[in-house]
């Protein structure tokens, strides 16, 4: 009767990489992999979650824009977060 939406999503906070890539794999077996981006995804449930790299809200919210612009426009092209890509966007000179 009830149906899932994007309107709810649970976040899983990951330290490492290795973290992100057990959830994502878990929790997107299954799913819709239509729904995958930018650490998001939908589990066979149609649930909505978020595996993120604890990081990212730092890297995003970086008082140097241009960072965190780099670091967000690396974000777009992904679906499963890879942080050491996000890292990378962030540190480069």
């Amino acid at each position: 009767m009830f149906k899932f939406s994007e309107a709810i999503s649970i976040v899983v906070n990951c330290e490492t990489q290795e973290e992100i890539d057990y959830y994502w794999e878990k929790l997107s077996e299954g799913g819709d992999e239509k729904a995958q981006q930018c650490g998001w995804l939908k589990d066979k449930y149609g649930l909505s979650w978020q595996i993120v790299p604890s990081v990212l809200s730092d890297m995003l919210y970086d008082t140097d824009t241009i960072k965190s612009k780099r670091v967000f426009d690396e974000m777009l092209k992904m679906k499963k977060l890879d942080i050491s890509k996000l890292q990378e966007a962030y540190n480069k000179a």
